[in-house]
């Protein structure tokens, strides 16, 4: 199977002491060998913020 389960992190909301979004998603890894980053929606900071994908 080339599609893995991601979660990703918001990386912004721990410099600001806030608690962090995070949301899954899949990948192919075949294809997308290196980290997934993307611009989603954090509640906690109200704004649209960089999150980048964690272990």
């Amino acid at each position: 199977m080339a599609r893995e389960t991601i979660t990703i992190e918001c990386s912004e909301a721990r410099k600001e002491g806030k608690s962090p979004s995070r949301y899954t998603t899949s990948r192919n890894k075949k294809l997308q060998t290196e980290k997934l980053a993307v611009k989603k929606y954090n509640p906690a900071l109200r704004r649209h913020t960089l999150h980048k994908e964690i272990k």
